[in-house]
């Protein structure tokens, strides 16, 4: 494994579900010391201040450090577990994966049961089961017995799944690379302009919840009053069957991705025409997508005060809010040369000049 991989693999297998962040926001604050200034919001929003060559204009990266997954709801008498999810999860990729519930007394696995096909009619089979009917399998026959190992209403419960380099060499395989990838890109961008000027200066921000509501976006963008905001995401490859191009024509390897629209957000257009025109100045090849089911923490940073500037940059990714998306190193390397290239021209002139 290289420094990238590495990154990613310690990143992406540490928990930090919605809420309960601690483990992975202990990891990035050990990334981020050497870097700059360290701050932290009151939810537990990480705040980088890296001073370039002059303090204004103050230009936000911002990644969520949170990913999806559940919490412990209600312990039956026989012993299984009851969830509510923490983000948005599709029923169907829930059944026979692997959780670990992070109690006390350390971490338990288990498993995502439901009642077996076997017993159910042949109508009911053919239904997706929903998730108020599955429950979490710790191998307990007791509510006495889950109680003692640890498990109380309240605990955080993780997808396990490990980071994987496939066959090619090229492509990743991970949980929560939503958005771990985007905090990998402010992490080594901070780094590589630890040894370069930069004419502004940077505040790479890791916030937290954004899976349920966007929340440490809105509290952090009161600690800094920015200038201008990058958004760094994943974005929703649909190079994948059943997908047609005008639902998404988003690619594995075909660059990163610039987000004209999404449900909380337009673009500041002037900002989104400086991203493509850069692309094109430093040979990157940039994919534009339109996302009308989602929505990004650029939707209440750009919304702060009289409003920022703000613009989303993916990196394509398969298969996200489940325990394995995928992502190619290609496009996460454009992606980084293509957000160097921005901050390099980002002085107050240049950010001025996108309000007028």
């Amino acid at each position: 494994m290289d420094g990238l991989e590495r990154l990613l693999k310690e990143l992406t297998e540490a928990s930090g579900v919605s809420g309960y962040e601690q483990e992975i926001r202990d990891i990035i604050r050990r990334y981020f010391i050497p870097l700059g200034e360290l701050t932290q919001d009151k939810l537990g929003t990480l705040i980088c201040k890296q001073t370039g060559e002059t303090e204004a204009p103050k230009i936000v990266l911002a990644a969520h450090m949170d990913e999806i997954g559940f919490m412990v709801k209600f312990i039956t008498a026989d012993g299984f577990i009851r969830f509510t999810p923490l983000g948005g999860w599709w029923d169907q990729v829930l059944l026979a994966q692997r959780v670990i519930i992070k109690t006390g007394k350390g971490e338990i696995t288990g498993v995502i049961g439901a009642k077996p096909p076997h017993v159910l009619p042949e109508e009911e089979r053919k239904k997706v089961v929903e998730k108020k009917e599955m429950y979490i399998d710790i191998g307990a026959t007791s509510q006495q017995e889950v109680e003692v190992a640890g498990v109380r209403i309240g605990d955080p419960v993780v997808p396990q799944s490990g980071f994987a380099i496939l066959s090619n060499g090229k492509s990743y395989l991970a949980k929560a690379l939503d958005d771990r990838v985007g905090c990998a890109l402010c992490i080594t961008t901070m780094q590589s302009f630890a040894k370069q000027n930069h004419p502004n200066t940077i505040f790479g921000v890791a916030t937290v919840q954004e899976e349920v509501g966007c929340r440490g976006a809105t509290t952090s963008a009161d600690l800094i009053n920015a200038d201008l905001a990058i958004i760094l995401e994943v974005d929703i490859a649909g190079d994948v069957p059943g997908i047609k191009p005008e639902e998404s024509h988003v690619k594995l390897g075909a660059g990163p991705v610039l987000l004209a629209y999404d449900a909380r957000m337009i673009p500041n257009i002037k900002l989104r025409d400086l991203v493509i025109d850069t692309a094109k100045e430093n040979n990157v090849p940039l994919q534009i997508s339109a996302m009308e089911g989602g929505a990004t923490d650029g939707g209440p940073i750009h919304l702060h005060k009289s409003g920022i500037p703000t613009v989303v940059l993916s990196v394509p990714t398969r298969h996200i809010h489940s325990h394995g998306a995928i992502l190619n190193r290609h496009d996460f390397d454009y992606t980084a040369r293509l957000l160097l290239s921005v901050i390099k021209k980002l002085d107050k002139k240049t950010v001025d000049s996108l309000t007028v």
